[in-house]
């Protein structure tokens, strides 16, 4: 038989456009349109039908960016359409285009359809524009259209580019003139039978765009719709959709076979709570999927849909609270099912490792006091790689199983399991699936579902996978074309098995077919958007502050309450941890959102700062007591300066000066203690730091440490999100000085160097404290540049296989070389506090306030082809990035960072140091010391919190973890009447034996633990 394949495909495409599409509405009618702007924030419905309106034609322009544009819509309905009259199979809906643009759902204008006396009906937006017309909603008493639509003037931000500048990042920026401009809004008559086949066609089309060109089936499908284009007449189409129909009937009837993969098909909308847009717009987007959502559960009782994120949820409560409920009605029917159990949908390298836990915690809390559901899942598809302390949070926390999707993005490296155990640095494991359908925003389409039967990795093992589908990102959620994709793929020869699904029944399905997958160790590093650690300091710099006051905040606050009997004020701090746990969202923290969102989220850590030192500033108050004696106040886990960890010291009289006097020595400077003999050159370069108890140097001899280094920093791509290696190609060091003396600073004499560069400035001022082993090196840069990134250099004299990072509770360990393309992809990492590289017997440390990119790799100081040169370890902080998109302007003007490079440092003195950096000494007046309410005697075992228990029982909760990466026994002693001490979970539930049953030594608690281990315990007063 001779190949129409072409010519078929050809009529198919030209007849579904031209006649099948147009004739799913038989009619239209207009309706009348009456329109009032809002002129800035979003307001209430109350207010917006209060307000006065104006008739409206089609096509006039509407919506400044950012601005919202209410429409009153009326009209009648043709008494043909309805009642007995009404055509067979046919239903009415309004058609609603707002103007919408090539841009994807949620990137541009959307819409809301409210009923007149305020219940939300369903959104409009570029690929879902009906909305139901039903009696008492859309429809009047008299059966005529009366409702409103809430239309939101959005702006496309990327513009079709992530690389160049833009306007529309903010309100003031983005111009005064309307950007869409009204299309439709009419009244419609549906033909069902029209609508099902252009179904039928879609997915038999697909088939054969996926099949092998010689596969028999592809054929037999391709005959069959060319025998459906032979029985529907272009001039009536209505009158032949059925014939149509039929003639595919045979087709769509034909079976799957017995290996076909299984898909779970998981209704989903990943919402990002900020990105293009603001916190305020998120509140809208949530709205409007889920009432979508709704009004398809309302048509189709076979949908579910999985919804992570307790903030959106909250949001929905407190600001739709009618829709809510409905919300909450189908949560209890098991079809809008939570996931995730996080507060947002977080980054996961730079929150610390209480606001990690903090995020588990406070999702689950409300998913079980708010909707009476407790999801086992965490659920991450789009944050930008995983730590490896994330496994154990997870199982503290309740949860077995994990998904994500995002390291399918990966540049260099295909991760080699879709299903298998995830093991972190303690040895925890969640079973986790990673869907191989390489999206979390599918719409079921054949080309989709067969990448993820092609792309499975565990076939002969096992063959299930999950597919999330819905318009995500911006949100919208799953459409009824992409149900009707489901059941059409349900047992379809030639294409995976589709089942309409949910989370929890995929990971019960996989984990009873795949008993023994194989399991990967560590952390999830995504070989992408390494920029995020560095981008936006400003937003970097106020979560680390907020995480270390909220320690302090709930630490002297509890202490207070059992030593003195004042008011704990649980809900306050809930709801700065929750402003903060927002802040972590993975497109805010990591620097990755429009200016609007930073400039938000700035104000945002100011007013939890202030909040916090009040919270603070009572607490010690009524601790110390009246006097005007000065009391030294240590929030850290360890003594410090003969303050005990978590308590404070009365002085006799205030602290002299903490740090030594530089001496001038030739052209340059040393700075002396005990401990530590550093020497500066005259351009303020360190040359030399020698530990003096063993007199071992750690500068690579040659080489300068404190060298900043300026480099080009222009990604293929994705501008605020990306560094791509070539940046070390083009660099700049900054070695002259422009002045060089000693101040009195803050702690006592420092050694203050200008640079200049470009249009910038930078400030540092060096400072050895007295009794420590540790340069305190404080920037202060003015920065002015464009597509540069600014890193710190420290080339040591360390011969180090691996570096050693701060991780939330604990370290990893990444190579220093690339032997391997895994390695060469891990050109920039993630630290906390610290990073550490050694030898046998001897290391050093860099610890920081608020960095979090860094590189560490191995370094000579002769050429290459030398093998007796000087070989080091060079560690770099990645201090500051001038990307040009979302945020034309991010990081801009003044910042001050500041580390330390502690010389003859092991793991532990680098724990410390994170710590003592982070909580700095506190000096208040009052009369006594504090005693601390913990104590603990092993310094390998860190308190990272102590708070009063969240049901507002009083007991106290300490939580602690092995910091080192060894087995320990600690003694922990409360320092007040209790009645017993239990080991918990995160969210403070008892433990089952043998992990709830501490061992006791007296008025000690005594703890064995394993590596990295974390644990929660609850003291009963």
């Amino acid at each position: 038989m001779h190949d129409t394949t072409a010519r078929t495909t050809a009529r198919l495409e030209r007849f579904t456009h031209d006649w099948l599409e147009p004739a799913v509405l038989r009619e239209t009618r207009p309706l009348d349109v009456e329109a009032w702007t809002v002129g800035g924030e979003p307001v209430p419905f109350a207010e917006a039908v209060a307000a006065d309106y104006a008739p409206f034609a089609l096509g006039t322009p509407w919506g400044r960016p950012w601005d919202t544009t209410w429409f009153h819509v009326t009209g009648a309905v043709p008494a043909a359409w309805s009642g007995d009259a009404a055509p067979a199979d046919t239903r009415v809906e309004l058609v609603v285009d707002l103007g919408f643009t090539g841009a994807g759902p949620g990137f541009q204008a959307e819409g809301t359809a409210w009923t007149r006396d305020g219940r939300i009906i369903k959104a409009v937006e570029p690929r879902n524009q009906h909305v139901p017309l039903a009696a008492g909603q859309a429809l009047d008493a008299e059966g005529r259209v009366d409702l409103y639509v809430e239309a939101a003037a959005n702006p496309d931000v990327p513009g079709g580019a992530w690389t160049r500048p833009t306007p529309m990042g903010a309100w003031e920026t983005s111009g005064p003139d309307p950007i869409y401009a009204l299309r439709t809004m009419h009244v419609a008559l549906v033909d069902e039978t029209v609508w099902e086949l252009l179904q039928d066609v879609r997915a038999l089309h697909g088939l054969v765009r996926v099949l092998p060109a010689t596969s028999p089936r592809a054929a037999e499908v391709l005959r069959a719709l060319e025998d459906m284009l032979d029985a529907v007449d272009p001039d009536d189409v209505a009158g032949t959709a059925a014939a149509g129909r039929a003639a595919l009937a045979t087709a769509l009837a034909a079976p799957a076979t017995a290996s076909a993969h299984r898909i779970h098909a998981v209704g989903h909308a990943h919402i990002d709570s900020a990105w293009l847009w603001p916190t305020r717009e998120t509140v809208r987007k949530c709205a409007r999927t889920f009432s979508n959502v709704l009004a398809l559960m309302d048509s189709d009782p076979d949908v579910k849909f999985a919804c992570s994120s307790a903030q959106q949820y909250s949001w929905v409560q407190e600001h739709y609270p009618e829709l809510f409920e409905r919300i909450r009605e189908r949560v209890r029917e098991g079809r809008f099912v939570p996931v995730g159990g996080m507060w947002v949908e977080s980054d996961t390298n730079m929150p610390g490792g209480e606001a990690l836990a903090r995020q588990l915690v406070e999702g689950k809390r409300y998913f079980v006091e708010e909707l009476g559901v407790e999801p086992k899942e965490v659920w991450l598809p789009d944050s930008f790689g995983y730590t490896a302390a994330l496994p154990q949070l997870a199982r503290l926390a309740g949860s077995d199983n994990f998904l994500t999707q995002k390291i399918s993005w990966n540049d260099t490296n295909r991760m080699p399991h879709h299903t298998f155990w995830w093991e972190g640095i303690d040895g925890s494991r969640v079973f986790t699936h990673f869907p191989p359908v390489d999206t979390y925003n599918s719409d079921l389409s054949a080309e989709e579902l067969a990448r993820a039967e092609q792309q499975y990795a565990e076939k002969g093992r096992a063959n299930t996978s999950l597919v999330p589908f819905g318009y995500g990102d911006g949100g919208g959620g799953p459409t009824r074309e992409m149900v009707a994709a489901a059941r059409r793929t349900r047992d379809l020869e030639g294409s995976p098995r589709v089942e309409l699904s949910d989370s929890q029944s995929f990971f019960d399905a996989a984990r009873a077919e795949y008993a023994d997958p194989a399991t990967w160790t560590g952390e999830m590093y995504l070989e992408y958007h390494r920029g995020t650690y560095t981008s936006q300091a400003r937003t970097k710099r106020g979560n680390r502050r907020s995480e270390h006051l909220l320690r302090e905040a709930e630490l002297w606050a509890a202490t207070a309450a059992v030593r003195t009997g004042a008011d704990y004020p649980a809900e306050r701090l809930r709801r700065l941890w929750r402003t903060v746990l927002l802040q972590q969202f993975h497109d805010i923290l990591p620097g990755s959102s429009i200016a609007w969102v930073h400039r938000e989220a700035e104000r945002n850590y100011a007013e939890v700062a202030r909040e916090l030192e009040e919270v603070i500033g009572a607490a010690l108050r009524a601790l110390v007591g009246e006097g005007d004696r000065p009391v030294a106040v240590n929030a850290g886990p360890f003594a410090r300066d003969g303050v005990a960890g978590l308590g404070a010291t009365a002085l006799d009289a205030a602290r002299g000066a903490g740090t030594v006097a530089p001496v001038p020595d030739g052209d340059g400077w040393v700075l002396a203690n005990d401990l530590v003999r550093v020497v500066v050159d005259g351009n303020g370069h360190v040359v030399s730091a020698v530990d003096r108890a063993g007199g071992r140097e750690a500068i690579l001899p040659g080489a300068r440490a404190n060298l900043l280094q300026l480099h080009r920093d222009v990604p293929n791509e994705w501008e605020a999100w990306d560094i791509d290696e070539h940046y070390r190609r083009s660099t700049t060091d900054l070695v002259d000085a422009a002045k060089i003396e000693v101040v009195d600073g803050a702690s006592g004499p420092a050694l203050r160097v200008l640079r200049e560069l470009g249009s910038s400035r930078v400030e540092q001022d060096l400072a050895l404290p007295t009794g420590g082993r540790g340069l305190r090196i404080t920037t202060r840069v003015d920065w002015h540049e464009r597509q540069k990134l600014l890193k710190l250099a420290f080339p040591l004299d360390v011969r180090a296989e691996r570096a050693t990072s701060e991780i939330q509770f604990g370290h990893v360990h990444r190579p220093t070389h690339v032997n391997t393309s895994w390695d060469h992809a891990r050109f920039e990492t993630v630290a906390h506090r610290w990073v550490h590289v050694g030898e046998p017997g001897f290391g050093v440390a860099v610890a920081n306030d608020s960095t979090y990119g860094h590189d560490i790799t191995r370094t000579r100081t002769d050429d290459a082809t030398d093998a007796q040169g000087a070989r080091g370890t060079t560690v770099r902080l990645s201090l500051l990035r001038a990307p040009m998109f979302p945020d034309p302007d991010a990081d801009q003007g003044e910042h001050e960072l500041t580390c330390e490079l502690v010389v003859g440092a092991g793991i532990g003195d680098a724990v410390h140091a994170g710590y003592a950096l982070n909580l700095p000494e506190r000096v208040v007046a009052g009369d006594h010391g504090v005693e601390p309410l913990v104590a603990v005697d092993d310094d390998a075992v860190v308190v990272e919190a102590v708070k009063l228990a969240e049901d507002g029982s009083g007991d106290v909760v300490v939580r602690l973890y092995e910091s080192r990466g060894g087995r320990a026994r600690a003694r922990v002693t409360p320092a007040f009447e209790h009645t017993g001490v239990e080991v918990t979970d995160l969210l403070e539930r008892p433990l089952a034996a043998p992990a709830g049953t501490p061992g006791r030594d007296g008025d000690a608690v005594v703890l064995e633990l394993t590596p990295f281990q974390v644990v929660t315990l609850r003291v009963r007063r």
